[in-house]
């Protein structure tokens, strides 16, 4: 069973940094690819990066270009997403979700394993 745990979040002003983790257990973590959410209240959640752990390629949406950066530490079956120059629009809660496949992004409606999500806002 694909467990997926994400933590990190938190309360940080404008312009500052935060850094997520998923950590992943019950898969062969270089076979999947794993892909960062986000819901914020009253909207649909929406994709924000993604990696492919079978050969290291990652994708961003374009709201996250440039400010956010998703990398992948193996022996620890964990995902980061170190998040910069942060803005009251990227409060949301941040979800890990993976899936057996190569390719990025993931599909927000596909049968994906999800995480419990971490609430991540920004706010002076």
């Amino acid at each position: 069973e694909v467990q997926l745990v994400e933590s990190g979040g938190g309360l940080v002003q404008p312009g500052g940094s935060l850094t997520l983790a998923c950590t992943a257990s019950g898969i062969i973590f270089e076979d999947y690819t794993i892909n960062w959410f986000r819901q914020a209240p009253g909207k649909e959640r929406e994709g924000v990066a993604c990696i492919s752990n079978s050969d290291g390629a990652a994708f961003y949406e374009d709201s996250v270009k440039g400010r956010f950066t998703i990398s992948s530490n193996a022996a620890k079956n964990t995902v980061y997403l170190q998040m910069n120059s942060l803005k009251p629009e990227d409060t949301a809660v941040y979800y890990c979700a993976a899936d057996e496949v190569v390719v990025c992004p993931l599909w927000v409606k596909a049968p994906l394993s999800w995480g419990q999500g971490t609430l991540v806002t920004v706010s002076s």
